[in-house]
C-alpha cells in the first residue's frame, strides 16, 4: 500500500494508525514491514540506474507514514533518550534494525566519497574506476537483494555485502557513459535524499524540540562531503537537508552557504517549512467559523485588537485570519489587510511611546522610556505578534524599523554603525574613537557611561567593575561594542524580549535567521517605491476595458501625475494595502492567491466615484468622458473612501 501512488498519505497514514492500536505485536509487526520496505528502497535509490524521482519520493514517503505510526505507539519517548542510538534493547527500538543496513550503507558511500575528496583530485573519475572494478560488476545493477533484519551476527557480515547492497555490489554493470562523470554530482541528490530520511528516523525517536546525538555525530563525521554536496548543487539544503532549520549546531556550519543563496528560493524554503504540518493544509477553502472572527473596533482598533489576539487561538491564527469591524457587514482578504495596514500605523503612534522615531525621521527603533506607558510590555508582545501574523500570513505592514531593531528579531549583533540611527553625532565619536590613537589624549575613558534610568541619570558598568577600568589604545574597540549594546540592546531588553516573545508565536526563531537585516525588511514592509512602469506592465483589464482605450491611457497619465503619497493611497484603495511586495507588482497577492492589477469597466453616470473589490485587487472604474473628470473623480475617491467595508 505504502507504494501504491493512487493513495493519499493521510489516508494511508490513518488506516496504519488504526491498525496499529489493535494490538502491541500488530504494532510492532507494521513498523517492522515499513522498516524493511524502506530499507529496499532506499538501496534501490543508491542504485545509481534506477529512477531518481519515483525513488526519492517513495523512500521519503514510506519513512514519513514509519514515523507518524512510531510515534503515535503506546510508549512515544517523552524522557529524552534517543533509544536506536542508545542501544535499548526494548521491543520498540528493535523496528529500526532493518534500518541499519540502509544507514550502514549509506555511511560507506560517504567515506568513499571523502576519502576520494582528500585525493585532491580534479575530478572524480577515480571513483567510478574503483567502483567498476568491484565484484559485484557482473551482478545486474537493477537487481536489490533480498532484505532481513539484521541478527545471527549479520552485523559481522556487513563487511562482506552479503546483506546489504554496498557500492562495491551496488556499482557493477553501470552505464558505461558514467565513465567520464562526476560521480559526487550523480550521486548527491540521492545520498543526501537518504539522509533526510536518517535524519527523520532518528528526529522520530527524540522528544519534540531535541536533536538525535547520533545525528549530529553522522553530520560532524561527514561535515565535508555535506558541504561538498552544498556547494555543488545548493539546491540541495532546501530539498533534503531540512535537519537545518531544526539544530542549531548544524546550521551555524552550514550558515555562509544558505546566506548565499538567491533571496527568492530562501524565500520559497521559509514558507514552505513555516507552512508544513498545519491542519487543512490541503483544503481549497475552509470555512470560516464565526467564533473564529476577529471583531474589533475601529476608533479604538489597537486595543480591541490586542484584546482579542490575546484571546484567540494562535493555531488557528497561523491557519487564516478572518477580521470584522464593528457594525460593518465587509469581510475578506481586502479587510484583512486594511486590519494590517491600519494597526501598522498605530503600533508607532506617539500616544502608546512604544517606538521612537529614528534621526532622519523614516524609521522606528523601540523606546527606552516606554516604560511610561503601565500596558508597554503587554502591547510589545501584541506588536511582535502583529508582525509574525503579517508574516505567516504574507502581508505587508506599513512601518520600517531601524536595521539595529532588525537584527535584534534576528538575533545578529548590532555594532557601532547602528547607533548612527538614533544618535548620528554620538556614531561619529565612536568611529572617531576607533580611528584615531587615543593614548596620549588624556580622555580619562572608563568602561562605564552615564545614561537614563527611569527617568534619571546614572552612570552604568558596561562590565563588573567597568568604572575603575580605563579605556586604552588596546582596549578601545571592546568599550565602543559595549557602548553600542548598552545603547541599542540593553537600554530596551524588556521592550525587545516582549515584541520576541509575540513575534516567536507565529515565526520560529530557527526559521527567520535565514534572512538578514535587509531582506527581513522587504519580507515585512516590500519596496518603498511604486514603480509605475511595473505597475502598468502587470495590470489587466476585463469588462470591455483594452489597454489601448482612451479612458485607460487617461488613467495612467493620470497615475503618472499624481504624488507618490496619492500613488500609494491608490494602492490602498485598490489593493487593501499600501506597499508593493518583493519582486514588484507580479507577487501582489488576493483572496485566493497571486493576483494582478486589474482595471473593470463601469457605466459612466454624473459624479459617480471609482469603487473597488480588494479581495480580488479590482479597480472598477466609470467611462469617464475627460482625463479632467477622471482624475476629479478618482482623488475624491482617493483622499475620501480609502477606509470602510460593505458588501458588494
Amino acid at each position: 500500500m505504502t507504494q501504491n501512488e493512487d493513495l493519499r498519505e493521510n489516508m494511508l497514514r490513518q488506516v496504519l494508525e488504526h491498525l496499529s492500536q489493535q494490538s502491541e505485536s500488530q504494532y510492532l509487526k507494521i513498523l517492522t514491514s515499513l522498516a524493511e520496505v524502506a530499507t529496499t528502497n532506499g538501496h534501490k535509490l543508491l542504485s545509481l540506474s534506477s529512477n531518481y524521482d519515483a525513488q526519492m519520493k517513495s523512500l521519503l514517503r514510506i519513512v514519513r507514514i514509519f514515523c507518524h505510526v512510531f510515534r503515535i505507539g503506546p510508549s512515544s519517548p517523552s524522557n529524552g533518550i534517543d533509544m536506536g542510538y542508545n542501544g535499548n534493547k526494548t521491543p520498540r527500538s528493535q523496528v529500526f534494525k532493518p534500518l541499519e543496513l540502509l544507514w550502514h550503507s549509506l555511511d560507506e558511500w560517504l567515506v568513499l566519497i571523502a576519502t576520494e575528496l582528500m585525493k585532491n583530485k580534479r575530478d572524480s573519475t577515480e571513483i567510478t574506476s574503483i567502483l567498476l572494478k568491484q565484484k559485484g560488476q557482473d551482478q545486474d545493477a537493477t537487481s536489490v537483494p533480498p532484505f532481513e533484519p539484521p541478527g545471527r551476527g549479520s552485523y559481522e557480515n556487513l563487511s562482506t555485502g552479503t546483506r546489504e547492497s554496498k557500492p562495491d555490489a551496488l556499482a557493477g554493470k553501470q552505464e558505461a557513459s558514467a565513465d567520464c562523470q562526476d560521480v559526487i554530482s550523480m550521486t548527491a541528490n540521492r545520498l543526501s535524499a537518504v539522509i533526510q530520511a536518517f535524519y527523520m528516523c532518528c528526529s522520530c525517536q527524540m522528544p519534540p524540540g531535541m536533536t538525535s546525538p547520533r545525528f549530529i555525530e553522522f553530520v560532524c563525521k561527514h561535515d565535508e562531503v555535506l558541504k561538498c554536496f552544498v556547494n555543488r548543487n545548493p539546491k540541495i539544503i532546501f530539498d533534503h537537508f531540512h535537519f537545518l532549520l531544526e539544530c542549531p549546531e548544524l546550521m551555524s556550519r552550514f550558515m555562509h552557504i544558505i546566506k548565499a543563496q538567491p533571496f527568492k528560493d530562501r524565500c520559497e524554503w521559509f514558507y514552505e517549512h513555516l507552512h508544513s504540518g498545519q491542519p487543512d493544509s490541503d483544503m481549497v477553502h475552509r470555512p470560516v467559523n464565526e467564533n473564529d472572527i476577529l471583531l474589533v473596533h475601529r476608533d479604538s482598533i489597537f486595543r480591541s485588537s490586542c484584546e482579542v489576539v490575546s484571546k484567540a487561538n494562535c493555531a488557528k491564527l497561523k491557519q487564516g485570519i478572518a477580521v470584522r469591524f464593528h457594525g460593518e457587514e465587509g469581510m475578506g482578504q481586502g479587510v484583512v489587510r486594511e486590519w494590517f495596514d491600519i494597526l501598522s500605523n498605530e503600533i508607532v503612534n506617539p500616544d502608546y511611546a512604544l517606538f521612537t522615531q529614528s534621526a532622519d525621521g523614516t524609521t522606528f527603533q523601540p523606546n527606552s522610556n516606554s516604560y511610561v506607558n503601565p500596558d508597554h510590555l503587554n502591547y510589545f508582545r501584541f506588536a511582535g505578534q502583529i508582525l509574525g501574523l503579517a508574516l505567516n500570513h504574507r502581508q505587508l505592514v506599513n512601518i520600517y524599523f531601524t536595521r539595529s531593531f532588525y537584527k535584534h528579531i534576528l538575533g545578529i549583533p548590532v555594532n557601532y554603525q547602528d547607533v548612527a540611527s538614533i544618535d548620528p553625532e554620538y556614531a561619529k565619536n565612536l568611529q572617531w574613537i576607533l580611528d584615531n590613537d587615543i593614548s596620549d589624549l588624556g580622555l580619562e575613558l572608563t568602561f562605564s557611561v552615564e545614561t537614563d534610568v527611569f527617568g534619571a541619570m546614572e552612570e552604568v558598568p558596561l562590565k563588573p567593575g567597568g568604572g575603575s577600568i580605563l579605556v586604552t589604545q588596546n582596549n578601545k574597540a571592546e568599550y565602543v561594542q559595549l557602548v553600542t549594546e548598552l545603547r541599542m540592546t540593553r537600554a530596551i531588553q524588556p521592550q525587545i524580549n516582549a515584541f520576541l516573545q509575540g513575534f516567536h508565536m507565529f515565526i520560529p526563531p530557527s526559521l527567520i535567521q535565514l534572512f538578514d537585516e535587509y531582506e527581513l525588511e522587504l519580507l515585512l514592509s516590500g519596496m518603498p517605491e511604486i514603480d509605475v512602469s511595473d505597475w502598468l506592465k502587470n495590470t489587466e483589464y476585463t469588462s470591455g476595458y483594452e489597454r489601448e482605450d482612451p479612458v485607460i491611457q487617461w488613467f495612467w497619465e493620470v497615475v503618472e501625475d499624481i504624488t507618490q503619497e496619492e500613488r500609494v493611497l491608490l494602492l490602498q484603495f485598490v489593493t487593501g494595502s499600501s506597499r508593493v511586495p518583493h519582486g514588484g507588482f507580479a507577487n501582489i497577492m488576493g483572496g485566493s492567491g497571486l493576483q494582478n492589477f486589474t482595471i473593470a469597466a463601469v457605466p459612466y453616470t454624473p459624479n459617480l466615484l471609482p469603487t473597488s473589490s480588494t479581495c480580488i485587487n479590482m479597480l472598477k472604474l466609470p467611462e469617464y468622458p475627460s482625463k479632467e473628470i477622471l482624475k476629479d473623480r478618482l482623488l475624491v475617491a482617493l483622499h475620501c473612501g480609502s477606509y470602510g467595508y460593505t458588501m458588494a
